[in-house]
């Protein structure tokens, strides 16, 4: 009898299912790290800034989708010029709806939010000299690279030593090397098309168009799916970008430093529940679209639904069974005998 009132002792029934399904979670998330090499493995998606259908669709990157973030280095990341280059190995290579990767960075390596944006493009020192290293901490470009060029304070020369004066640049899978300026037209003749979705009207084409950009160091150009070509890196790259912005200004190309980790496998709609009980200074579920609520719901009434209907079909399906009967024959057979 005792054995039976602890079994069905209400408060050892809860406490056991909170351990177990804190151990589930606790498993899942060791899963996901083990997966990913990131802490946290996932990120939510607040904005619409990646979304390739007003209705959101599976496979690209909506608000309220949780996204896998994987721990990946800098030097691995394909950008959408090279995917969309036909010399290059990683020719045809796409994430989520479009050549490249989605990459998920600090915004000028500060704390905040970060952005989740696609790879288009990355400069690259090419020539490079000594800067003045007596220049004091807050010294202009002209004050560090008396003989011209662009300071950058993480790049290294070739013996290792970071801070450097760059004075040419290459863009891997494009024709840009070794140039002062960064022009690229993504028009499909000089590198891969990328369409803009929007109509041409004065001095803005199309398609992404890059002109005569002096990067401030080495890293990479993004831009969201959905930003219709306006840039992270803002106006001084793309004529008419906005820019995304910090505390301290407009985002300049990212660096390695301020890599996250790459976008990888999308979980849809989950995320909305998060952003359900955002508090304030958060966007909320502004850019959810309606779609992804159904889902949602449908998804939690599922999970509530199926077990009420799938537990008595089961008990039907095992009692008709011959193992069943076999062992309820046993079982009255040795109950027989006990009496």
């Amino acid at each position: 009898m005792g054995g039976q009132e602890g079994q069905s002792d209400p408060l050892k029934l809860l406490v056991r299912e909170l351990l177990l399904a804190v151990g589930m979670i606790g498993l899942l998330i060791l899963g996901l790290y083990a997966h990913t090499g990131s802490m946290p493995p996932l990120v939510v998606v607040e904005s619409s800034s990646m979304i390739h259908d007003s209705n959101g669709e599976v496979g690209s990157i909506d608000a309220g989708d949780l996204v896998l973030v994987h721990n990946r280095h800098y030097d691995s990341v394909v950008t959408f010029a090279e995917a969309t280059d036909e010399n290059n190995p990683h020719f045809g290579y796409t994430q989520h709806g479009l050549e490249g990767d989605v990459i998920i960075y600090k915004k000028n390596g500060e704390d905040g939010t970060p952005i989740i944006h696609r790879a288009i493009l990355e400069v690259v020192p090419n020539q490079i000299s000594a800067p003045d290293r007596s220049a004091s901490n807050d010294a202009t470009d002209a004050e560090r690279c008396p003989n011209g060029g662009t300071y950058d304070s993480e790049w290294k020369d070739g013996n290792g030593t970071k801070g450097v004066c760059v004075l040419t640049w290459d863009v891997p899978g494009t024709s840009v090397i070794d140039s002062e300026t960064v022009s690229v037209s993504f028009d499909g003749v000089q590198a891969g098309y990328y369409d803009c979705k929007r109509p041409a009207h004065a001095n803005v084409e199309s398609h992404l168009v890059v002109w005569e950009w002096q990067p401030r160091h080495a890293g990479l150009l993004t831009l969201g799916d959905n930003n219709k070509c306006s840039v992270d890196q803002g106006s001084q790259a793309v004529n008419g970008s906005s820019g995304v912005h910090s505390a301290t200004g407009t985002v300049g190309p990212i660096r390695g430093s301020w890599l996250i980790g790459v976008g990888g496998g999308e979980i849809p709609w989950l995320g909305t529940v998060k952003l359900m009980v955002g508090g304030a200074g958060t966007p909320g579920t502004t850019y959810v679209p309606n779609s992804s609520f159904f889902m949602l719901f449908s998804l939690i009434a599922a999970v509530l639904v199926l077990p009420m209907v799938f537990d008595p079909l089961s008990k039907k399906l095992m009692k008709r069974s011959p193992e069943y009967r076999l062992a309820q024959n046993e079982l009255q057979k040795y109950g027989h005998e006990e009496e």
